[in-house]
């Protein structure tokens, strides 16, 4: 392997995305061989690389999984007051990390790779990937709610519109929604601006990728078919260590 910039290292690595590598480069967590770590800097196949003094290795392949986040779960990889996080409940032999979040009252479907780079495109708001949920609220559907969630809504403590979205009346307390935005508890906060409380919310699709039959806990590696579309659809060449 010829010398490669430190940043696109720990992304293909499965650390974390390109800009978030420059941020713990920055905050001097990242050493190479033994020393701290600049700005800018390259590494060859020789360095050891330590992120928060644990050891970094390429992979010799991209990986993307699906997995199927339980109830009560925090996607979190160094929050140490979290009771339970992702990497308490699922053990794989090559590091990944998750793109986009579920918040800890939320389930269904997570994406965990290990190129940052794919983690990057796929979480990029102006990408307007879809993202579909199933959602129980804690009162009766109406004609009313359809029309304010589908129109945008304006959140005030965030201080953004909601794009247009694609939202259909599954039940007496459920909806189907498609997203293409990436905000916060997004949806609980526009259930709350319209006098809503969401009950349950669970994430069946990211992009052309769904929950299937998988079940709480349980994950599957996607084909190189799959792979290959994300990174198509995602506007970037398939990772290749070079």
């Amino acid at each position: 392997m010829e010398q490669m910039r430190l940043n696109k290292f720990l992304a293909h690595s499965g650390v974390c995305s390109r800009r978030d590598a420059d941020h713990l480069i920055e905050q001097g967590a990242v050493l190479v061989n033994g020393i701290v770590a600049k700005p800018g800097q390259k590494v060859d196949e020789t360095a050891q690389v330590t992120v928060y003094g644990k050891p970094v290795k390429l992979s010799e392949k991209t990986v993307v999984l699906a997995f199927y986040k339980p109830l009560g779960i925090t996607c979190t990889e160094r929050d140490s007051h979290a009771e339970k996080k992702i990497s308490d409940i699922m053990c794989y032999p090559i590091r990944v990390t998750y793109a986009g979040r579920l918040d800890r009252d939320s389930e269904g479907l997570l994406l965990l790779t290990n190129d940052g780079d794919l983690i990057q495109a796929m979480m990029r708001g102006a990408n307007k990937h879809e993202k579909e949920y199933l959602v129980r609220v804690d009162k009766e559907i109406t004609n009313e709610l359809l029309e304010k969630m589908s129109g945008g809504i304006y959140l005030k403590e965030l201080d953004v519109t909601t794009r247009e979205c694609t939202v259909e009346k599954t039940g007496k307390y459920t909806f189907r929604i498609i997203l293409t935005q990436g905000v916060n508890r997004q949806i609980r906060r526009m259930c709350e601006a319209c006098g809503y409380r969401v009950r349950e919310l669970k994430r069946i699709r990211i992009m052309h990728i769904t929950l299937g039959g998988l079940k709480p806990g349980e994950y599957v590696e996607l084909s190189e078919v799959d792979i290959e579309r994300l990174y198509q659809d995602c506007g970037i060449r398939t990772a290749q260590i070079v």
